[in-house]
């Protein structure tokens, strides 16, 4: 696991100058999370973090005026998330590489991102090496994925089947799976910068494209693919 924020080292900045210095853009909407993963990957030879994000939209504008070589990004922020901030920096800057950094264990949300063309896959619960050596690899062009991740990925191809959600969009997959683990239209709306009667024309459309008549019915079929607890809260 990646040590306790209360043990890691004192802050120290890498003084490495040249092509070999790593350059890092971290986007992650906990303070705390982002500051101590800046300090640990500062203290790392060869890495400088040179930016913090805390939300999508701060990442892009934060990628196309610093232009770093590897962008750390979380799944799950407000606003603008990671998948679509992802495919933003990608389709204008493809000279960056996009590392995703996930709580979450869920396929179908990593076969995503890689589809968009993040290079790295790894989870909160990786040890700080771990993620070195996933910006150093996808830094040296390569993809790297957290053995958990690409087992998972792997049997999800061995016991594929339909699934409906594949139907939905990004922003829609992101809503469907909110409100399948109960969560209400307006707190959605607020952690999504959305109107609650956005929110709403998501979820009717989400609805028909599902064949589902109510939250009860989408609950239900969340359960089936296991889509329960896919954007739990995190403080």
């Amino acid at each position: 696991m990646m040590p306790a924020l209360n043990s890691l080292m004192p802050f120290s900045t890498n003084i490495m100058r040249g092509a070999n210095l790593i350059r890092v853009l971290v986007a992650d909407d906990h303070h705390l999370v982002r500051t101590s993963i800046a300090r640990m990957l500062n203290a790392e030879r060869g890495l400088r973090v040179i930016g913090e994000a805390a939300d999508g939209e701060d990442a892009i504008s934060q990628a196309r005026r610093k232009r770093p070589d590897i962008v750390l990004m979380d799944i799950r922020m407000p606003g603008i998330g990671g998948h679509e901030a992802t495919r933003k920096i990608l389709r204008g800057m493809s000279d960056i590489k996009v590392v995703v950094l996930t709580a979450y264990l869920e396929e179908k949300f990593a076969q995503r991102l890689l589809d968009a063309g993040a290079s790295g896959f790894i989870t909160k619960g990786s040890e700080l090496e771990e993620m070195v050596r996933a910006i150093r690899t996808v830094h040296a062009g390569q993809r790297y994925i957290s053995p958990d991740i690409a087992q998972r990925l792997v049997l999800a191809k061995l016991n594929a089947e339909e699934n409906p959600f594949d139907d939905l969009s990004s922003r829609e997959l992101q809503i469907a799976v909110m409100l399948i683990n109960c969560q209400r239209v307006g707190d959605i709306a607020d952690y999504l910068y959305l109107s609650p009667k956005t929110i709403n024309t998501y979820r009717y459309r989400i609805f028909e494209k599902l064949g589902v008549l109510s939250d009860v019915e989408l609950t239900h079929l969340g359960l089936r693919h296991g889509l329960v607890d896919g954007y739990r809260n995190e403080d």
